[in-house]
């Protein structure tokens, strides 16, 4: 059996830098020095007692904006991959149990989306659509959710046609039944894994949006748009586009650490039950 009271040190590391991002995410507006659009020095102003972070092409307090920043990209990240996770693994589990014209009917249509390169997909729909949050979250959520039901689904298959499912069908159970009581069980491992990096993903593709103009909109921040933001400053050696890119890399690269650790804790807890 496996020590769950030991945590490695990867994972560890990751853990808490994932806490405190999501601590600065629920309570920006109380650990915030300055409003989120509030003026309050002079166009790149370098790091001080002042201003931590310096300031940004505006004469805006950066490290404030960091923080309002940190609470748009995890808040529209997070729904996103819930809404993609819902819908593909819902509809994979689905199709492998049903098989039939539903499996080859949601096959081919979840091909065809892949066919189409994701950012340019998206960057059709948001030219036309309002780049709201609601319309972001949508976009983003049901372009994610081909990939997560193609792994849902393969997954599934493979479960379905194990003896306990087999018992179940026999038993009369229905669909929504051997859906959430036996094939999600036995899924979790693989999911949570793909869940961290669907959430990555979701950041980084909510951040390319932002930096091409059509992602979160101003007066509002998030870290993309404060890279296209202060990229020019990065020609006079100013670093105001750098530290919010390093925050999308920490960020990406502590989820993905702690979903490492859940992954094999995970799979070391199932093989010790066997």
């Amino acid at each position: 059996m496996l020590d769950t009271t030991r945590i490695p040190v990867p994972a560890l590391i990751g853990l808490i830098l994932t806490t405190l991002f999501l601590l600065a995410a629920i309570f920006a507006p109380w650990i915030a020095p300055h409003g989120l659009g509030e003026i309050v020095g002079n166009v790149w102003e370098p790091s001080s007692r002042q201003f931590l972070l310096g300031t940004d092409n505006l004469g805006r307090d950066l490290l404030s904006r960091m923080i309002y920043g940190a609470r748009t990209t995890i808040f529209i990240a997070v729904l996103a991959t819930t809404l993609s996770f819902s819908l593909g693994s819902i509809l994979g589990f689905t199709a492998a149990v049903l098989g039939g014209w539903f499996d080859t009917l949601m096959s081919r249509f979840v091909d065809l989306m892949m066919a189409i390169p994701t950012l340019i997909f998206a960057l059709v729909v948001l030219s036309v659509l309002p780049s709201t949050v609601l319309t972001l979250i949508l976009v983003m959520g049901i372009l994610d959710s081909t990939r997560v039901y193609r792994l849902s689904r393969a997954v599934a298959v493979d479960i379905n046609v194990m003896d306990y499912v087999e018992a179940a069908k026999l038993r009369g159970e229905g669909t929504v039944w051997i859906i959430f009581r036996e094939i999600l069980p036995n899924a979790l491992s693989p999911l949570v894994s793909e869940l961290g990096l669907r959430f990555i993903y979701a950041v980084l593709f909510l951040s390319a949006l932002s930096f091409l103009g059509l992602g979160v909109q101003p007066p509002e921040a998030d870290w993309g748009g404060m890279v296209k933001e202060n990229k020019d400053g990065i020609v006079f050696g100013i670093p105001a586009a750098l530290i919010p890119a390093a925050a999308i890399a920490a960020l990406a690269i502590s989820v993905n650490l702690v979903a490492d650790w859940i992954l094999n804790r995970t799979t070391s807890l199932k093989g010790g039950r066997g």
